[in-house]
C-alpha cells in the first residue's frame, strides 16, 4: 500500500482526511477501539492524560477542523467529551472509518535498503501481520509517559497515603474528605489542584518552579485568538512579550500575591500555563500554595519553607514523556532526548518517515497538524522536494540551538514551536 498511519487521534485524523482528499491509498492502524485518542479515554475508562473535568484551554474556533467548523451549539471550550463527540463525527462525516483498523497495535516498523517500509502490528487475538508501505506517517501522539520527579522526595518510601500521577487521575470525587497535595504548576496540575478542592478537605497546590499563569481571555478574547491576529504576530517578540506582559499586570497582578513564585523568565521563554480558575480558587482559600517538598516522613509532608501538612494523598502533575516502542531504539523522535526532525516532521535518514502532532505550541494544535498534513501530502505525491540530508541536518541543528537558548534543551523542550512562523515554514515548504 501507499501510506501507513499510525494512530487515529486528532492528528492522525487530519492526516487521513488530507490523504483521502487527494484520493491516496493508505491505511490508518489505530491500537484502541474508537478514533479520539486522549480525548475518548476518560468516557471509555481507559488510562491516559484527560480526566472528567478536563476541558480545553484553546478556543473552538482554532480547535476544530477547517472543513469541519465546531458549531454554535459547542462551548467556546469544549469538553473532553464535547471532543471525542467532534472527532467521532469528523471521521464519520469525512468517510475515514472505513481506512482505520481498530485494535490493532504497531510492533514495529522497519525500512530496507530500497526504502520500502514494512509495518508489523497485532490485532486484538493477539495475531501479528506484516505488511509494507510506501510512507510512515506517526501520529501516535506524546502525552503517554507520566513523569515523576528524579529522584523523589526524600522519605517517599515512607509515605503512608496514596501516591499517584496525573496520569492516573480521574475525578475529584474520589478525593472527598480528604487531605491532597497537588505537585506542580503546568496545566494538569492546576485544573486537578481546582477539581479536588471541590470535595477533599483540604487542598494543597506544591509549586517548585514558578510559571506564567495566563487566563484564557484578556480583552475580552481568547489568548490563542489573539496569538494568530494578524496585528499581534506582526509584533516582534519583545513587542508581544511587553504586551502580554503589561496585560497580565492588569488583569492579575504579581503572582507573588497569590502565594505563588514568580515564573524566572520572561513569558514566551518558559512555559505557560492557561487557567481561569485557579487563582480564583487560590484567592478563596480553597487551594492552599506552598513551596516545593523537601521531605515525606509518614502522613507528613514538609516544605522546603518549614512549613508542614499532613496529607492522605499526593498528586504528581509533573508532566509527561512518549515512548514510540515501533521505532529503532535509537531513533531521535523516540523521546529520549531532543527531537531531530526537519521541520519538526521530517525524519531525513530515513526518507518516507513523517510525524504528525510531535509539536507543542501556546494554544491549539490543530491548524498545525493539518499544515503539517498537507505539506505530507505534497511530499508523497511529489509536488514538493525535499532538500538534501546535509541541509535538513542544518535546519535542526538551528532550531535546536534557537530553542535551547529559549527553553533549555530537552525532549519536550525540543518540539516546542510558534504558531504563526511555524505555520508560515510549512506553507512554503
Amino acid at each position: 500500500m501507499g501510506v501507513c498511519v499510525i494512530g487515529a487521534g486528532l492528528s492522525g485524523l487530519a492526516a487521513a482526511y488530507a490523504l483521502r482528499e487527494r484520493g491516496l491509498d493508505f491505511v490508518c492502524l489505530e491500537k484502541s477501539p474508537g478514533v479520539g485518542g486522549i480525548w475518548r479515554r476518560p468516557s471509555a475508562g481507559e488510562p491516559g492524560p484527560a480526566y472528567r473535568a478536563l476541558h480545553l484551554n484553546s478556543a473552538k474556533q482554532l480547535t476544530g477542523f477547517e472543513s469541519f467548523p465546531m458549531g454554535e451549539e459547542m462551548p467556546l471550550y469544549p469538553s473532553h467529551r464535547d471532543m471525542a463527540v467532534y472527532l467521532r463525527e469528523f471521521a464519520e462525516r469525512a468517510g475515514l472509518l472505513p481506512y482505520v483498523e481498530f485494535r490493532t497495535e504497531v510492533v514495529s516498523i522497519r525500512q530496507d535498503p530500497h526504502g520500502v517500509w514494512t509495518v508489523v502490528s497485532r490485532d486484538a487475538r493477539g495475531v501479528e501481520s506484516s505488511r509494507t508501505f510506501d510512507q510512515v506517517v506517526v501520529a501516535s501522539g506524546h502525552h503517554d509517559v507520566p513523569l515523576l520527579p528524579n529522584p523523589l522526595p526524600a522519605g517517599a518510601e515512607t509515605f503512608t497515603g496514596r501516591v499517584l500521577h496525573s496520569m492516573d487521575y480521574v475525578d475529584g470525587a474520589e478525593f472527598a474528605g480528604q487531605r491532597v497535595v497537588v505537585v506542580g504548576l503546568g496545566a494538569s496540575a492546576v485544573d486537578i489542584a481546582a477539581d479536588v478542592s471541590r470535595h477533599a478537605e483540604r487542598t494543597v497546590l506544591s509549586v517548585r518552579n514558578g510559571q506564567h499563569v495566563v487566563p484564557k481571555q484578556l480583552f475580552g478574547m481568547s489568548v490563542d485568538m489573539i496569538a494568530v491576529a494578524p496585528w499581534f504576530s506582526s509584533k516582534s517578540l519583545p513587542e508581544q512579550q511587553e504586551f502580554i506582559e503589561e496585560a497580565l499586570r492588569v488583569a492579575r497582578g504579581p503572582l507573588t500575591e497569590y502565594g505563588l513564585p514568580e515564573p524566572p523568565n520572561r513569558i514566551f521563554q518558559s512555559p505557560v500555563t492557561v487557567s481561569d480558575e485557579i487563582l480564583q480558587r487560590i484567592r478563596h482559600g480553597a487551594v492552599r500554595p506552598r513551596p516545593g517538598i523537601a521531605e515525606l516522613s509518614g502522613s507528613t509532608v514538609r516544605f522546603t519553607d518549614g512549613s508542614a501538612e499532613e496529607a492522605d494523598a499526593l498528586v504528581f502533575c509533573t508532566g509527561f514523556g512518549w515512548t514510540m516502542p515501533f521505532l529503532p531504539a535509537d531513533h531521535p523522535a523516540g523521546g529520549r532526548g531532543p527531537v531531530r526532525l526537519y521541520r519538526r516532521v521530517v525524519d531525513p535518514e530515513r526518507p518516507g518517515l513523517y510525524f504528525l502532532g510531535l509539536v507543542r505550541p501556546v494554544g491549539s494544535i490543530t491548524r498545525l497538524v493539518e499544515a503539517q498534513a498537507r505539506w505530507v501530502v505534497r511530499l508523497v505525491t511529489g509536488e514538493s522536494m525535499l532538500p538534501g540530508a546535509d541541509v535538513m541536518g542544518k535546519e535542526i541543528d538551528g532550531y535546536l540551538e534557537g530553542i535551547g537558548r529559549r527553553y533549555g534543551l530537552s525532549a519536550g523542550a525540543s518540539v516546542q514551536v510558534d504558531v504563526n512562523g511555524y505555520l508560515r515554514q510549512l506553507a512554503e515548504a
